[in-house]
């Protein structure tokens, strides 16, 4: 793809296109869930990419509870999950 084409199909789309381009782009796919779980700025840009979409299309609530979280990876104050397959298993008593 040439630079030229590239550069048109940016101003053509609009800016929720491209948000949500940016959102798919930033997210934490299944596969890389186990290495980026606690990589902090990882987690934070999906944060931050999903809020711009939600403020785009006019859900300010949304967008704040992401932003939130983004700021809470960035600060320390969130952790990350445990992975929901490796819950604890319940123990088989004789």
């Amino acid at each position: 793809m040439s630079q030229v084409f590239q550069t048109e199909s940016l101003r053509s789309a609009s800016s929720l296109e491209l948000s949500q381009a940016l959102a798919q782009q930033l997210s934490i796919t299944p596969n890389d869930w186990h290495r980026l779980k606690g990589d902090r700025q990882a987690q934070a840009k999906q944060q931050l990419a999903t809020a711009l979409v939600f403020l785009l299309k006019n859900q300010p609530d949304e967008a704040l509870a992401h932003i939130n979280q983004a700021a809470g990876w960035l600060d320390r104050s969130v952790s990350p999950l445990p992975c929901p397959g490796h819950g604890t298993k319940a123990k088989n008593s004789p």
